[in-house]
């Protein structure tokens, strides 16, 4: 009977002891898919690039760059085997070398801590974990990772609630997860063999795996987007010479927090030494070198964590409209972040540069003015090729504001903001009245003239700019002038329906009100469509604006790509619309007639808007023809408050278009201002000398 009860618990201990082992050698139930883990499906950094070929914006949930074994750069591996696992090579996914350290280990933590009076617990320490141990921890095991910390048991079974009698909870769920751990990474060198033909090969797959998972802190993930972020420096430039940045970035990723590679931060130092050590002792460097490395102070690169992380947040946000409009199941916005995907813009950063740089010159020019609205004035601009409507550059709002740098996700003034047009619209009225048949010598007249506001309200009377009328006005100079009761006349006497009608043929979208007062730009719209439509005038062609040139997938296969749909603006009556806004330049007494001189050489046509109230400033131009471009710039407050007196769109807004225009022609980025037919500047011409001879 004295022996039957030791008998018994000995026969128990046998039997959990092979189920234990039958469990993690033998059992390969309830294990993980695989295929995810060899295609190694990891979101990666999706990128936006400019037409030529340069990275807009680098966008990710997580920043990461997969490498494969060869990629990284011998130096880098050494320095991760000496710290984390330098038998890697040589075990099947499980240092048993290590057991006895993890033991003595074991057995000093859970003994100091009943010293020192917390009661006996067993305690399992950090390490001993080999690459392949840590990577099914990360990529198999998060989410039980996550929790083993909670008083709950994984398991609610006979043997989780005896053992958690012993050791406790926290202690069992982390032992049946490192129990699990060691099942899975046997597990997984067992089927990477199997899947690469050789136990070589294998590892080669896992470490690249490893080396593109692991945390580098900031964001970062995998040692190339590491390397890149701290160093500024690819992997494929290492050297043995640079061992000192592969122990630092290999120190990172036991605990990102305490490790970063800070200036001045003893920690990383010395984690870094002790890597190089390491290095040394194994034979990968030599010990001068060790020691050379040892005695330099940590060095990273500039901060590259700028809060904005693209020149062109709001053409991003535009890019974002168009994948939701052209995706159709096959690719998103989400595909974008998670690096499934690649954008290939319209956008030239070169020239959005320019219109950043315009945008804030101009701004500041209105803040000198007016010191009380110092980073509160607002502004955007949209920059579009003749030929096609392409976007090439978009500007949402000013590069600070509101005491922080702009962002993709903010407000994109240029699509986002319903604001009136004010006499920016007039070219719409112009242009419905010459398909009626009016010329531009027509005269009409510039007289007082009221318009009905409505039921129960007194009619309203329009004036002009100046509070003067000219009286009987030829319509060139009607428009040059931008006379306000010569347009209310005008689309009186064609009807409200032929110039809204005019505005949708030009690619206006947004509903407009049926007030006559819409001929004064009372109605709302973007600053894309106006830029649009200005475009068509320019250059005889219709198109829609668009900023998304191809989408193409990992392996480079092109998804979409821009239909370019461009079709002729059926109109005879172009030319004199055309002539109409060139002399809004040329004719001395035009609102634009600032862009006509020797400081300004570029031959162009436009308008200036202004506002009721000088709530808006804007100038919309463009060079001629499809070789030409088109510029839209808009002034204003978020809150409709009055930009103040005298601050119309010639004042505010066209000193902005005029350096837009200056900067591109002069750096050659859309090649050679065109010139604008003869016939046009011979019909202005005619007309400036009969002026000149009356």
């Amino acid at each position: 009977m004295c022996l039957a009860v030791p008998l018994v618990v000995l026969l128990l201990l046998v039997l959990a002891t092979w189920g234990l082992a039958h469990h993690i050698y033998f059992d390969r139930s309830g294990v993980p898919d695989l295929e995810p883990f060899i295609r190694f499906e990891l979101s990666t950094i999706g990128k936006v690039y400019d037409a030529r070929g340069t990275v807009l914006v680098e966008l990710a949930r997580e920043y990461r760059q997969l490498v494969s074994y060869e990629e990284v750069p011998p130096v880098l591996r050494h320095a991760i085997l000496a710290v984390e696992d330098k038998n890697f090579f040589a075990h099947s996914g499980v240092d048993y070398r290590a057991l006895p350290r993890v033991l003595y280990k074991t057995a000093m933590s859970s003994m100091s801590a009943w010293w020192n009076g917390n009661g006996f617990r067993l305690r399992l320490p950090q390490g001993g974990s080999t690459l392949t141990q840590q990577l099914v921890r990360g990529y198999f095991l998060r989410d039980r990772s996550s929790r083993e910390n909670d008083s709950a048991l994984f398991r609610d079974n006979l043997t989780s609630r005896l053992l958690s009698v012993v050791v406790g909870a926290r202690t069992t769920n982390k032992l049946f997860r490192k129990l699990e751990e060691i099942r899975l990474a046997l597990w997984l060198e067992e089927e990477m063999s199997r899947r690469f033909g050789s136990r070589e090969q294998a590892k080669r797959e896992i470490f690249a795996r490893s080396a593109s998972f692991n945390y580098l802190g900031n964001g970062r993930y995998g040692f190339a987007a590491g390397s890149e972020y701290y160093f500024g420096k690819p992997l494929s430039s290492y050297t043995m010479e640079d061992a000192g940045k592969a122990a630092l970035l290999a120190g990172i990723t036991k605990a990102p927090r305490d490790y970063l590679p800070v200036p001045g931060d003893a920690r990383p130092l010395r984690r870094r030494n002790e890597i190089l050590a390491l290095m040394a002792r194994n034979g990968y460097i030599p010990e001068n070198l060790a020691k050379r490395l040892q005695a330099e102070p940590v060095l990273v690169a500039k901060a590259t964590n700028s809060p904005v992380k693209t020149q062109a947040p709001a053409a991003i946000d535009t890019v974002f409209d168009e994948l939701r409009q052209h995706g159709a199941g096959r690719f998103s916005v989400e595909d974008l972040f998670q690096g499934r995907i690649s954008v290939h813009a319209t956008v030239d950063q070169r020239m959005q540069t320019i219109v950043n740089g315009a945008l804030e010159t101009g701004l500041a020019l209105y803040e000198k003015r007016h010191p009380q609205a110092n980073g509160l004035i607002q502004g955007s601009v949209v920059v579009l090729r003749n030929a096609d409507a392409a976007i090439l550059a978009e500007a949402g709002g000013r590069y600070f504001y509101k005491n922080r740098y702009a962002r993709y996700s903010d407000l994109n003034r240029a699509t986002g903001s319903l604001r009136q047009a004010g006499s920016a619209w007039k070219p719409m009225v112009y242009l419905a009245a010459f398909r009626e048949g009016l010329k531009l010598d027509t005269t009409v007249p510039d007289e007082p003239i009221a318009v009905p506001m409505g039921a129960d309200r007194p009619m309203k009377w329009i004036a002009n700019y100046d509070n003067e009328f000219k009286g009987p006005i030829a319509m060139r100079q009607a428009l040059a002038e931008s006379r306000n009761a010569v347009a209310v006349w005008i689309t009186r006497e064609i009807g409200l329906d032929r110039v809204i009608g005019t505005s949708r043929e030009l690619g206006i979208r947004t509903p407009l009100q049926p007030y006559i007062t819409t001929a004064l730009g009372a109605s709302e719209v973007r600053l894309l469509e106006l830029a649009g439509a200005y475009r068509a005038m320019a250059s005889g062609i219709l198109a829609e604006p668009y900023i998304i040139d191809r989408v193409t997938g990992a392996s480079g296969e092109v998804l979409y790509e821009a239909a370019r749909t461009a079709l002729e603006f059926n109109s005879s009556h172009l030319n004199l619309i055309q002539e109409g806004l060139r002399g809004v330049v040329r004719i001395p007494e035009g609102t634009a007639h600032s862009l006509y001189g020797r400081d300004f050489p570029i031959p162009v046509m436009g308008k200036t808007g202004t506002t009721s109230d000088f709530r808006d400033a804007l100038f919309v131009g463009s060079t001629y023809g499809p070789q030409g471009v088109t510029v839209a710039v808009r002034i204003g407050f978020d809150d409709n408050r009055t930009l103040g007196d005298k601050e119309t769109g010639g004042r505010a807004a066209l000193p902005i278009f005029r350096e837009i225009m200056l900067l591109t022609y002069q750096q050659e980025l859309v090649g050679s201002a065109p010139s604008f037919p003869r016939e046009i500047e011979d019909g202005i011409d005619q007309y400036l000398e009969g002026e000149q001879s009356r």
